[in-house]
Parts: structure tokens; C-alpha cells; sequence
């Protein structure tokens, strides 16, 4: 044996087993059923893309792409980063196949920023999101925001808002930069250390800044909400219409520009009471018209939204929410099998053909080893196979859970069986 420690996972990632992994699977699970009721498909895209997919998408002078993107030489000397985001994977996969629009795609991906870990962030995370291409129809806004609106209540959270903002799009944007850019020169030396040097570089950073600083700073700055353009104020005023249509309120958050320099219009943010500082972000997302032609596509309108796994796992264990995610799913059967050979694996072949879900021990143990294993699964029934039941073709049917049958301990010919099973337990 090595005399070196063993290995452990890298600082900014976790393993995710038994219990935990069961959670993981329902949420996932349920995002995958609101994503295919609102019509929306699977896509999976590398995990690397070229490393300017990320650098024109989410904008060279971002912090992710900065500081954060883990960026790396394969060995025929191209240069790929490994995905920090969701959207611009999917918006390179849209350009290179063409399909059909509106083209609309959900995500589940594990995402990587070299950032300082903390609870509910790591460096590699996963995230949950969808992307719709090829609209411009401000409902479509509706319905990617509603989208996420029933997920989180269908996970049983409670204590969460909505933000939404308008970003305009490019031409009154940057009318509205130059004057942010010449009020935030009148009062750069009262910014925090960051952004006392790099506010001329991207002004609108500092609107989403959460130093207290910055914050005093930009509370008296002009907003971008007040300098909309005729046709981003009435593609606003549709989107927030048609949320108080569907019951969903939503503040209008002026500060809210979002990380990435692709947004545009339409963008919005769940923010949490049951987390504390600053990090309170459930979900969020927004437009991002010019994204594609970034990217060397045509023109094409899109709007995404994403969520992280962890942190919507802290969230519900802070509201206190644990439902379908609370316990690892159980076992239906546990066989108990004293005979060995091949009479046991065909049952149990047989039952999981049967659609139930069935374990049993190895290793040739004891009787009272496997009853003792069967019990610690977490199984509603025990079948319990030895010399005696093997001779008669029958099989002993024990139940572990209570006596919710009438009896403990029964007696059953394998040929009725499973017409037995179908009555006590039920597959789905």
C-alpha cells in the first residue's frame, strides 16, 4: 500500500452520493418535466468549446472571462476553456446546425469559474436552463420567466422575488452608458478599489456592485429605466402585462444589469429571504438579441434563463423544504437468497424485467446477514429464497415495513407472484 495520502476532490468541488444524489435527481428531474411541458427540448453540448465562444459571448473584459475561465492548450495547439455558462454553448450549437426556429433548449450542465468557494458556489457547479432562439415576441419573455416562476414553486419555495429590468437594446443603451460614464468621472474617487480604475471600462459593472461604496455612488447615478428608447419601453411594458396576467409579481430592479455583456432588454433575477448577503440569487436571465451575430451568425433574437443546483439545494434546506427531495428513493424488493447459483439471478431478473426495483446481497453471507441488509435498504418487501422454497418453486414474501399487508410472513408459488406483487406494490 502507498505510504502518499489518499486523494480527495479538488478545493471548489464536491462529490454528491446516497442521499444528496437522490435530491439532485428529483430536481433535476422536475425541471426536466416544466421544461418539456413548455415545449422545450434536451441539448447537450462539450463541456470545452474554443475559448473565444466565451470571450465574444460574455465579453473579454468580464471578470469571468478575466479571472475565472479555465482556459487550457489540447495538444494539437488549439486554446478551449471549459464551459464557465450555459447560453453560449447553445447559442454556438444554433449557428453550426441551423434548426428550426424558435428553436427552444433546456440544459443541465456542470459549469467551472475559478472563484473563491462558498457555500452554495463552487468552481464546479451545474446548472439548470433554458434558451429560446429566433423570436422577438415579448410573451416568449413571459414564458421563460413563468417557466422559472412554477419550478420554484413547485419545489416548494416560498420566500423568493422576482427582479426585472430593461437593458434597452444597443443604440439607446449607449446613449445611456455615455451618460452613466460622465456622472461616474464626477465621483470616481468615491468608488470602492475596484472600480476606482475600471469604471470607464464597462460603467455598467458598477451599477452591480454590491459595495456599500459603489452602492452610495450609484443610488443618485442616472438609470438606464429612465432612458429606454419608444420600442424597448413598450417591449417592457408587454412583458410586465403579460406577468401580472399570470399572477406573477415582479419589482422593477433598476440596478439589475446582470453579469455578462450579451444581455439586452428584457432582464430579470429570483433573489431569496431564506439566504443571507449579498449571494441571494436563485435564478435569473435575460435577452441577448446581438449574441448570435457575436458569435458569426445572423441576426437572431434569443432569451435564456439559468439556475444553479447547489445554491436552489440551499435554498430549500434554509426554507426548510425537503418533499421529493428529501430522502433517497427505496427499494420495492430485497432477495434473499441462501440457495446461490443461478435460481436467485434469474428472480431477480425476472422481477427488475417486471419494472420493480430490486436488490439483494453477495458474498454467499448469512441468513441473518442479508435480513439485516434487506432491513437497512429501505425495501417494502423481502423474498426470501432458500433450499425449501427453490424445491416447491415458491418463494417466502416478507414484509418489512410494519405489517401494511395484514400479515408479516407468507408463503407464495412463484407462479403467482408476481399477480401478488401487483396488488401490494405498485411500479412507476
Amino acid at each position: 500500500m502507498s505510504d502518499s495520502p489518499p486523494f480527495k476532490a479538488p478545493i471548489g468541488t464536491h462529490d454528491v452520493l446516497g442521499v444528496d444524489s437522490a435530491r439532485w435527481e428529483g430536481l433535476v428531474a422536475t425541471f426536466a418535466g416544466f421544461a418539456h411541458r413548455y415545449g422545450f427540448h434536451l441539448a447537450i453540448t462539450p463541456l470545452f468549446e474554443d475559448v473565444g465562444v466565451f470571450k465574444r459571448g460574455i465579453g473579454e473584459q468580464s471578470e469571468v472571462a478575466r479571472k475565472e475561465m479555465y482556459v487550457f492548450e489540447d495538444r494539437g495547439n488549439r486554446t478551449f476553456a471549459l464551459r464557465p455558462e450555459g447560453t453560449a454553448p447553445i447559442v454556438r450549437a444554433f449557428i453550426q446546425h441551423n434548426p428550426t426556429t424558435p428553436f427552444k433548449a433546456w440544459y443541465f450542465t456542470p459549469a467551472f469559474r475559478y472563484e473563491r468557494p462558498q457555500a452554495g458556489r463552487y468552481r464546479q457547479h451545474h446548472q439548470l436552463g433554458v434558451e429560446v432562439l429566433g423570436t422577438d415576441d415579448p410573451m416568449i419573455d413571459v414564458e421563460v420567466v413563468s417557466l422559472a416562476q412554477r419550478f420554484f414553486e413547485d419545489l416548494g419555495l416560498r420566500r423568493f422575488r422576482l427582479l426585472i429590468n430593461s437593458m434597452g437594446h444597443a443604440q439607446c443603451r449607449a446613449a445611456y452608458v455615455a451618460l452613466l460614464r460622465e456622472y461616474l468621472s464626477q465621483h470616481a474617487d468615491e468608488l470602492c478599489d475596484e472600480h476606482a480604475t475600471t469604471w470607464s471600462e464597462n460603467p455598467l459593472r458598477v451599477l452591480d456592485c454590491k459595495n456599500e461604496r459603489c452602492v452610495a455612488v450609484t443610488d443618485k447615478a442616472p438609470m438606464l429605466i429612465d432612458h429606454l428608447c419608444d420600442d424597448c419601453r413598450a417591449h417592457f411594458d408587454v412583458v410586465r402585462a403579460g406577468l401580472v396576467a399570470l399572477g406573477i409579481d415582479a419589482s422593477v430592479e433598476p440596478r439589475l444589469v446582470r453579469g455578462f455583456d450579451y444581455y439586452s432588454r428584457t432582464t430579470f433575477e429570483f433573489v431569496s429571504d431564506a439566504l443571507e448577503g449579498a449571494q441571494n440569487a436563485i435564478g435569473g436571465g435575460g435577452r441577448y438579441d446581438g449574441l448570435v451575430e457575436q458569435l458569426g451568425g445572423k441576426p437572431t433574437s434569443g432569451i435564456g434563463f439559468g439556475s444553479g443546483v447547489e445554491r436552489l439545494l440551499l435554498t430549500l434546506d434554509a426554507e426548510g423544504v425537503t418533499g421529493a427531495f428529501g430522502a433517497q428513493r427505496e427499494l420495492d424488493i430485497f432477495l434473499v437468497d441462501t440457495v446461490g447459483g443461478e435460481a436467485g439471478s434469474v428472480l431477480l431478473d425476472r422481477l427488475r424485467h417486471e419494472g420493480y426495483s430490486v436488490d439483494r446481497a453477495y458474498d454467499q453471507r448469512s441468513m441473518k446477514s442479508q435480513m439485516k441488509l434487506a432491513d437497512k435498504s429501505g425495501a417494502r418487501l423481502a423474498l426470501l429464497l432458500g433450499a425449501q422454497e427453490l424445491a416447491a418453486q415458491e418463494v417466502t414474501m416478507k414484509d418489512l415495513r410494519s405489517g401494511d399487508f395484514g400479515t408479516t410472513q407468507e408463503r407464495v408459488a412463484q407462479v403467482d407472484l408476481f399477480a401478488i406483487l401487483a396488488q401490494r406494490l405498485k411500479v412507476t
